[in-house]
């Protein structure tokens, strides 16, 4: 069965169609690409995915439950988590507590009741903080618990918003651009996080990444947007060749040329 059915889903701001007909199935424990050039609807997508968007119509299901016009929180809650292009973590906080305020989500005493301290709550509060540095052990930022988010380096913020999406117990993880400013050697280490995520955490992943090494070496298989629609679907072999994603990226052939495979 899959996990995440996307079928027929569109949306239109003003009279621009943002995404039309976006259309996807992920299998759990999958590891998926979304690409497309600048512009291609790709994180409108993940808006959609994730509630921030509500689609015109369609319809998006998650384990047979049904997404579509679900706030974001009660996304979040029935199992889906999200990284950001642009990194939104609570800079001013400590790496520990940005990874707890996640965990919250799951937690019965809930935030308020963190504000009162009763016993069964500062039960909850230890398992919980153990259960945070059990993930910033995974990502090698244990030894920096204590220190403000905003200090961390990039490399390392990327990680720690990770870290942060995988304490809410997600079953599909939604990673826009994680590679967005890494050096070649954390691009490496990333790859290899990625892959043993799935494996540890028994989560389904669906990345947005522009740096195509990475797409190519870690996705199954990769959906391709232009222009708000998908011009093309397939393992990597076929992405690479597939002469609509050439003219996407890289323009037509001029009058006379003829395109590379």
């Amino acid at each position: 069965m899959s996990l995440l059915t996307v079928e027929g889903v569109s949306i239109s701001f003003g009279g621009l169609k943002a995404v039309q007909d976006f259309r996807l199935s992920l299998e759990p424990n999958s590891l998926c690409g979304l690409i497309g050039p600048n512009g291609a609807g790709k994180t409108t997508a993940f808006n959609l995915l994730t509630g921030v968007y509500r689609p015109d119509r369609g319809r998006i299901t998650l384990g047979g439950r049904n997404l579509a016009g679900l706030r974001p929180h009660q996304i979040t809650a029935a199992g889906v988590a999200r990284t950001f292009q642009n990194i939104r973590l609570f800079p001013d906080l400590s790496v520990l507590d940005n990874v707890k305020i996640a965990g919250h989500l799951r937690s019965d005493a809930g935030l308020f009741g963190s504000i009162f301290r009763a016993r069964r709550q500062r039960g909850e509060e230890r398992a919980m903080t153990e259960r945070a540095m059990e993930l910033l052990a995974i990502f090698n930022l244990d030894g920096r618990a204590g220190e403000q988010a905003r200090s961390l380096p990039y490399g390392d913020q990327r990680r720690l918003e990770i870290a942060r999406a995988l304490a809410t117990e997600p079953r599909l993880l939604l990673l826009d651009e994680p590679a967005a400013g890494m050096n070649p050697q954390e691009k490496k280490g990333l790859r290899e996080l990625i892959r043993g995520l799935i494996r540890r955490f028994d989560v389904a992943v669906l990345l947005i990444e522009h740096d195509m090494g990475v797409v190519m070496d870690l996705c199954q298989r990769i959906t391709v947007l232009d222009h708000g629609v998908i011009i093309a679907e397939g393992p990597p072999a076929a992405i690479q060749k597939d002469p609509k994603v050439i003219a996407a990226y890289l323009g037509k052939p001029a009058e006379g040329e003829k395109g590379e495979g």
